[in-house]
């Protein structure tokens, strides 16, 4: 059942009178709504959402981090001469004064400006648009590359701590819930070959090798907002995961998601395989974004963080699948199980083109 956007939208500082409003987008953990508000210059649109409790369990502190990102990029995108109720989220105030709205159900809600003139993309219809989408991200991590990250809230913690992911993936293979482990059983081999792998980013930082930044630790494809008429990466969004990270994170899981030559629940696998064109493509808008922020260790490591965040994604669909399915929505019974197999047919393709893809980066490192 739909609840009562004309009556939560009140709630918020939206010019206009309500005239209509339905879900919007693919999201897999918040449920977003499109609003219409018709103004005397005509209809305005505005994106409700409703934070998910169950994924985000201090949604105030998410939004906090929100309201601080998006208040420096703007600061960043308006002395660049650009248009930050454009190329960064805008967040439309509650009549409280917060960013949001607690409902007595305990339920919240926030308000963003809709961004006209560009929409997002499911999966790629333009090459050109993914050299966009690298630029895009690189150019949130450059905006961002001095913001105190330490002073933002890790939203869901330990995210993409992957040697914390392995230990609660081998948690929730001992446990078997749902009896499905034997079901599983090449699939757990596969991550338990490759669990020494997951230490390694996290061993680096600990020992100051690789610098904390602030990260998007979501940049799929479809969270980067293309313009209809240029073509260019105008707006990052989703920010509820912006927290402190590595920005191997950032650039690993755009390519474990990108670079993917079947869809992301695909039961045939063999027509999953690592599209090298496209990882040459975002990675040079990437690097063009990132050159002159980026250390060296950084740059010498990103094929490997596309290897290891598909490992990750990969752990993180086999364990909720052991655990039933109580993170990621599904539309049938092995849906994670078929997802997990996917993303593991990539980490093979990765391990085998480990040369290629380094020497792809190299090329975009110095132009």
């Amino acid at each position: 059942m739909q609840p009562d956007l004309q009556a939560i939208g009140r709630r918020f500082e939206v010019e206009g009178d309500f005239e209509s409003g339905g879900p919007y987008g693919m999201g897999h953990i918040n449920d977003t709504y499109a609003v219409v508000y018709r103004r005397d210059a005509g209809c305005t649109r505005f994106i409700l959402q409703r934070i998910n409790r169950r994924v985000f369990r201090d949604p105030e502190g998410l939004m906090a981090n929100i309201v601080a990102v998006t208040g420096h990029l703007s600061r960043k995108i308006r002395a660049a001469g650009g248009d930050p109720l454009r190329e960064t989220l805008t967040l439309v105030p509650a009549l409280n004064g917060n960013s949001f709205v607690q409902t007595e159900a305990g339920e919240y809600w926030r308000v963003y400006v809709f961004i006209e003139g560009a929409r997002t993309y499911e999966s790629v219809e333009r090459l050109d648009h993914v050299r966009a989408a690298g630029r895009a991200f690189g150019t949130f991590q450059q905006r961002l590359s001095d913001f105190p990250a330490r002073s933002l809230s890790e939203t869901i913690p330990g995210f993409h701590h992957t040697r914390k992911r392995f230990e609660a993936f081998l948690q929730a293979v001992e446990q078997d819930v749902k009896n499905r482990a034997r079901a599983a059983g090449p699939e757990i081999e596969f991550v338990l070959r490759r669990g020494d792998l997951t230490s390694v980013l996290v061993d680096m930082q600990s020992a100051g090798r690789l610098q904390q930044r602030i990260t998007h630790n979501d940049t799929k494809f479809n969270n980067v907002m293309i313009d209809d008429l240029t073509g260019e990466g105008v707006c990052v969004i989703d920010l509820d995961t912006v927290m402190p990270g590595l920005s191997l994170y950032d650039y690993g899981d755009s390519i474990r998601s990108l670079t993917n030559t079947g869809a992301e629940d695909e039961t045939d696998l063999s027509k999953v395989d690592l599209d090298l064109e496209v990882f040459d493509l975002y990675t040079r808008g990437y690097m063009e974004a990132t050159r002159g922020f980026l250390e060296q260790e950084e740059v010498d490591l990103l094929p490997f963080a596309a290897q290891l965040m598909t490992l990750e994604c990969g752990m993180r669909f086999l364990a909720d699948y052991l655990q039933g399915d109580t993170y990621f929505k599904t539309r049938r019974p092995e849906h994670n199980l078929d997802r997990c197999r996917t993303q593991f047919k990539l980490v093979k393709g990765r391990e085998d083109a480990t040369e290629q893809m380094a020497a792809i980066v190299q090329r975009w490192t110095g132009e």
